[in-house]
């Protein structure tokens, strides 16, 4: 039976619209689809946050990503191992006759785990494969690209987040709340 991350008491569950949260079968299928996703680290009080390519790993129940083998996100990463993630996409801005009924078509995930930087090199070449896998899916190293050297994993640092809890929320509502105490928008705001 697998664990339902959604649940947990963290940052993650706290919902202004409940109605647009998303359960972890749908969580999944979005990171499996979704292109760029936002690191946040920190070093010591000042939060960074960087775009990364990611993998998630279902097994592992992991966000698996790359960086250079030094900078920011490194030393971050050693130093605080409390990380955020983030993926989004967006459609359509939504007006409304109502201020702040104006809103945007929207996808999200948002998680909250623990960091490491993978240190094995089969752990390393596994993680990294699984990352080119999920944006080439029908290229195989060997065939299309030369396989991972030695060499190559020392100059790269793969990271892994252990997800303690994650939501997801969806609003791709075709229209933004409206109200019938205003005069309602012409159409041509609608197109």
């Amino acid at each position: 039976m697998s664990k339902d991350y959604s649940l947990s008491v963290t940052p993650a569950n706290a919902q202004r619209r409940p109605e647009h949260a998303q359960d972890d079968v749908w969580i999944r299928a979005f990171l499996r689809r979704a292109q760029i996703g936002h690191i946040a680290t920190r070093w010591d009080e000042q939060p960074f946050i960087n775009p990364t390519t990611f993998w998630y790993d279902p097994d592992r129940h992991e966000i698996i990503f790359h960086s250079n083998i030094v900078g920011r996100v490194r030393a971050n990463s050693e130093r605080h191992e409390q990380v955020c993630f983030e993926v989004s996409e967006f459609g359509r801005l939504l007006p409304s006759n109502v201020a702040l009924e104006f809103s945007i078509q929207y996808e999200s995930v948002i998680a909250f785990g623990r960091i490491r930087v993978l240190q094995e090199a089969e752990e390393k070449r596994r993680a990294l494969y699984g990352l080119i896998g999920k944006y080439f899916s029908t290229m195989a190293a060997g065939r299309e690209y030369r396989p991972i050297t030695d060499k190559e994993l020392k100059r790269t640092s793969v990271y892994a987040i252990a997800i303690d809890s994650w939501s997801g929320k969806r609003n791709w509502a075709e229209r933004a709340d409206q109200s019938d105490e205003w005069p309602p928008l012409d159409e041509k705001w609608f197109a």
